[in-house]
């Protein structure tokens, strides 16, 4: 079999993976949208590393938009086949790409407004929402632990990554040549001991690894101090008068900061101010987190015996209405704003930053990783000025970056996870999910920890299996 890198490569965003089986079945793992420059974006995001016809299926490991959001650019292009993926990944992305496909229409309307006095060339949106709701027709959703033949001579198996609802590994066992080989693919590993979700579970034995870099070089603080740093930053910005803006992901994050919030007015520690959750998205998406509590832990379910609303308080309201969000900044009192996008690239977040970010009284508060030349990045990186909606915003108020909640496994989680595989069986790691210097910081340990072959594939790296 025949192994192509083509997303996620050598970068954090668009993961996917072309593997060729030698009976002539093709399929992609993973199909996300890259997330960064334009130019870069208009180019990765329109070619592929086959003919979208001639792909026979996707496998899918979990629902955010950088491992899912190309499915319905694929459909426009011709694809037909099937997308597996979990129970609650199909569920989150029935409603995550109807989200990137009113964004993308939004977007290119609100371009083609500024360029159309100029009579200039008009553009189309990568895919429309007809793209989005045709593709979601091609799922077939499948329970972790269970086995499934998507062709001949292919066997696959989805296990909890941990990540978030519904994110699982995926084991590949191929029959060729009358011997069995098998390819493993973390998708993105979860942080273990984190709440709601369950740690990440082993792995089946593999010949060889796809594995995610994203914190190569990294340890993250640990996740016990987190509750007690929410209190310190809401306290310390409230008492000035200040709002606290969280650029927070849909999937995930929202939930895990609702939910420590949650936990912290039940026990009388955080000020008494409002928190609103801005993102129509995030308030459908929590709906699906209740809706499947087989992902939960069992911290979560043993709290819902006192609280069976953990995703809810009283001074917690979800926005939907558009008017309902800019009445927020409008109002001058302290309170908290989770908005998304998590890399503060599109959505309502834009104009809670634009409101907020000249502000001394403010903060900013990061809570995830921020890929290159995102404006989440600038903000990490305290750019004197940084550009939303390409006007010049010099950024006053305080940034607050915190790793506490991050989905992703650090360094020492990566490690943890390889090393419960077979180390004689498998013969090579390739890693991706990473930006260059996470990769040779990650590969740099493993080879320190005895790992023989650790690849850092490029776009367009071909090995054969």
């Amino acid at each position: 079999m025949k192994l192509t890198f083509w997303g996620a490569a050598q970068t954090v965003t668009g993961s996917q993976h072309f593997l060729e089986l030698d009976n002539g079945h093709k399929m992609l793992l993973d199909c996300g949208l890259y997330q960064g420059r334009r130019e870069d974006a208009k180019k990765l995001n329109t070619e592929f590393a086959a003919d979208p016809q001639e792909i026979d299926f996707v496998l899918l490991s979990h629902a955010h938009i950088d491992h899912s959001g190309l499915l319905p650019r694929l459909y426009k292009d011709g694809f037909r086949g099937t997308v597996y993926c979990t129970h609650a990944t199909y569920d989150l992305c029935a409603l995550m790409l109807r989200d990137s496909a009113y964004i993308q229409e939004k977007d290119a309307d609100f371009y083609n407004r500024k360029i159309r006095k100029k009579k200039q060339t008009e553009i189309e949106p990568l895919y429309s929402m007809e793209d989005a709701e045709a593709v979601l027709d091609l799922f077939v959703s499948m329970p972790y632990d269970y086995p499934f033949k998507p062709c001949d001579d292919l066997e696959v198996r989805y296990r909890d990554a941990g990540h978030i609802l519904g994110s699982a590994t995926m084991t590949l066992t191929v029959s060729e040549g009358g011997k069995e080989k098998r390819l493993g693919f973390t998708g993105d590993i979860g942080n273990p001991d984190r709440p709601i979700l369950n740690d990440p579970a082993k792995m089946l034995d593999v010949d060889w690894l796809i594995c995610e870099s994203t914190y190569g070089g990294r340890t993250h603080e640990p996740h016990g101090r987190a509750k007690d740093a929410l209190v310190d930053v809401l306290t310390r910005t409230s008492a000035r008068g200040g709002k606290v803006i969280i650029p927070a992901f849909a999937v995930g994050r929202t939930q895990e900061l609702v939910y420590a919030l949650d936990q912290l007015w039940n026990e009388d520690r955080i000020p008494q101010i409002p928190v609103f959750v801005d993102s129509p998205l995030a308030v459908n998406v929590t709906g699906v987190f209740q809706a499947h509590p087989e992902c939960y832990d069992r911290e979560l379910l043993d709290y819902m015996l006192t609280d069976p609303n953990p995703f809810g308080f009283e001074r917690l309201e979800y926005v939907r209405d558009v008017e309902r969000s800019k009445e927020l900044n409008t109002m001058k009192v302290p309170m908290v704003i989770l908005s998304a996008s998590g890399m503060a690239e599109a959505g309502r977040i834009l104009h809670h930053l634009r409101n907020n970010v000249e502000d001394t009284r403010n903060t900013v508060m990061i809570v995830g990783f921020q890929a290159e030349h995102t404006l989440g990045r600038r903000i990490v990186e305290k750019r004197p000025e940084i550009k939303i909606f390409g006007e010049s915003h010099k950024l006053k108020a305080e940034v607050v970056v915190m790793n506490y909640f991050s989905a992703h496994a650090d360094e020492p989680g990566i490690l943890d996870f390889a090393s419960k595989l077979d180390r004689e069986r498998l013969q090579s790691i390739f890693l991706v999910h990473g930006d260059l210097e996470r990769q040779e910081l990650l590969r740099g340990t493993m080879n320190d920890e005895g790992y023989q072959d650790v690849q850092i594939p490029a776009r367009g790296t071909v090995v054969v299996l």
